[in-house]
């Protein structure tokens, strides 16, 4: 991501090997984590539950590390207990018991926020810590209740349990989003979206980043054979746009941190807030929507 916002001296701007050049390593990181994705979710809800909060946790540290708060404080251990025990209550089928205790793991990090040597104002603590329960847990929260989701939707036979193909939907959209979006912001370049949030990303990669959202959600339902392209499309569409909004805030979120990456856990990508941004995002959104149709339901459907 180029350095620089709005106001400030303009970057050099980019040579055409300069911007392709962590590409390679873009690619070597997807190949060792794209089939351990694609393996939790095939694999059962439980493995995936484990990949989820293997996950969270990590994200967690991370924020806590943005925020400059010390791992054993209580503030940390709140936040850390309030997303592990959100996720696996949820995959013992108690959701709303997991979404009470994020609730009150995000309260009780508040209350007990103390900014490391006074360095900030209290409420501003207590408000980062709140917001990072709620932005990591609920998405955790998501993704392990969509998937622990064992009915057969339409069309559907043996073996299509709708929370595996719900997020096997909702993964690859996302990951299509990403790449189309990479690759076209790449070759076209253009005008940028958003210079003062995210310099580096412009409006021909929204536009591409929609297009492969789109053509992801209906490959998939056309695999399905469950739903009309146009509406898979739709449900595509809007679930990339809520992706693409995803990246914008965790840019927003790392400029008021003054980093450019969350950490250097993944070559090439950063942390792992670089990497799951748009699902942080699209998964509260999805079952959202998962809710709305029912268990047993496809997304597309």
């Amino acid at each position: 991501m180029p350095a620089g916002s709005a106001g400030s001296v303009p970057a050099p701007a980019e040579t055409r090997s300069s911007s392709w050049g962590d590409l390679r390593v873009r690619v070597l990181s997807a190949l060792v984590l794209a089939p351990l994705a694609l393996a939790g979710i095939w694999f059962g809800a439980a493995f995936w539950m484990a990949l989820v909060l293997l996950a969270a946790l990590g994200l967690t540290a991370e924020w806590l590390a943005l925020c400059a708060q010390p791992a054993p404080s209580p503030p940390a251990l709140a936040v850390f207990f309030a997303v592990a025990a959100a996720t696996l209550l949820t995959g013992a089928g108690l959701a709303q018991a997991g979404l009470a205790v994020l609730g009150g793991g995000a309260a009780v990090a508040a209350i007990v926020a103390t900014p490391p040597g006074n360095a900030e104002p209290v409420w501003r603590r207590a408000a980062l810590l709140a917001f990072g329960t709620f932005y990591i847990g609920l998405a955790s929260v998501a993704l392990v209740w969509l998937r622990d989701d064992a009915g057969t939707g339409p069309g559907g036979g043996a073996g299509t349990a709708a929370g595996r193909d719900n997020i096997l939907f909702l993964v690859l959209v996302i990951w299509a989003s990403d790449i189309g979006a990479y690759l076209a912001g790449r070759l076209l370049g253009g005008p940028k979206l958003a210079p003062a949030i995210s310099p580096g990303k412009t409006w021909s990669g929204a536009a591409g980043g929609l297009v492969a959202a789109i053509a992801a959600g209906i490959a998939v339902a056309d695999t399905a054979g469950a739903a009309t392209a146009l509406h898979a499309g739709l449900i595509a569409a809007g679930l990339g746009l809520v992706a693409q909004g995803g990246d914008l805030l965790e840019s927003f979120l790392k400029r008021q941190f003054r980093v450019k990456d969350s950490s250097r856990l993944i070559p090439g990508h950063g942390g792992l807030f670089d990497r799951l941004d748009g699902v942080l995002t699209a998964a509260p959104a999805a079952a959202v929507l998962a809710l709305s149709l029912g268990r047993g339901v496809l997304l597309w459907t």
